[in-house]
């Protein structure tokens, strides 16, 4: 306790503090913006320039876009953008619908199986299953090859499950219950009323999704024999590992270094949830953690 009779930590810092705290922040930017510079530049950088360097430009003096126009020229990467784009907005789509229609389900008191449903959700939670029985589950499903084995068996996340019926319980029953005097069905309420008041759960959660989706990787590596199915997250695992071998073999590069190329290829595939990010920042404090207290 401070002299004034409030908590130490709702006082107004010090000079010393608020510099240290400057400090460690500025650190932490820069440790993150540093890498991801290194990245866009080397990106830009000529093969030249990317050889002076020893492979990793800081600022590159000849700027090219190479790199880029390569490997966007309708090979493996645009074909792995155009995989990764459909499997991450059908796969959002669905895991929102079936997770918006289960979580406002067990949120419902008194529902008839509601608990030992929401036990067993919570188990698999708990104990979640291995490689090997997905393995198998895939198998036994026929979805070899198929891309709804990257959606089917990750279709509803436990702990996006779990924070979304928080969300949906903390919503006053006085509204629902009002709904129900005026004669609106199960399906109205949740349309009319629980959506529009959980619009940022909803873009919290998508987000999520969403993100799994897009950086989906090994997955593929299991259940795909035919490469050129891979999504982009897959693709880029192969460029950055196999380096100038896979570049090589892939007939896209001329002129641009097999350093770019990698670098050019994790921007593409960084750069899509990068831009989402800032939408659904806004939403992030109250949709998660509104979620995660009333659960």
């Amino acid at each position: 306790m401070s002299r004034t009779g409030t908590p130490a930590w709702m006082g107004r810092p010090t000079p010393a503090v608020r510099a240290a705290k400057a400090v460690a922040l500025t650190v932490v930017v820069l440790l993150v913006i540093f890498p991801l510079w290194t990245v866009v530049a080397t990106s830009l950088a000529s093969p030249q320039n990317v050889i002076e360097n020893g492979g990793w430009v800081i600022w590159p003096e000849d700027f090219s876009f190479g790199a880029y126009t390569e490997i966007l020229q309708g090979g493996i990467i645009t074909r792995a953008l155009l995989v990764s784009t459909a499997i991450t907005v059908v796969g959002t789509a669905l895991s929102l619908t079936c997770t918006i229609g289960l979580a406002y389900t067990l949120s419902r008191p008194k529902v008839y199986g509601g608990k030992p449903l929401l036990l067993l959700v919570l188990f698999t939670f708990l104990f979640p299953p291995g490689m090997v029985p997905l393995f198998l589950v895939v198998q036994s499903a026929g979805l070899f090859d198929q891309y709804a084995a990257l959606i089917l068996p990750f279709l509803v996340n436990v702990f996006n499950l779990v924070v979304m019926r928080g969300f949906f319980q903390s919503i006053p029953s006085e509204l629902i219950d009002a709904a129900r005097i005026d004669g609106a069905g199960e399906f109205a309420i949740l349309r009319k009323i629980v959506l529009p008041l959980s619009k940022a759960v909803i873009a919290v959660i998508g987000l999520f999704y969403a993100v799994a989706y897009w950086n989906r990787f090994f997955e593929a590596i299991i259940y795909f024999n035919d490469q050129t199915k891979w999504p982009i997250g897959t693709v880029l695992r192969q460029y950055v590992t196999g380096g100038a071998s896979l570049a090589e073999t892939s007939g896209e590069l001329a002129t641009a270094s097999p350093q770019s190329v990698q670098m050019a290829v994790v921007m593409l595939a960084t750069l899509p949830i990068v831009c989402v990010y800032p939408f659904v920042q806004r939403y992030f404090v109250k949709g998660v953690v509104t979620g995660a207290l009333k659960a």
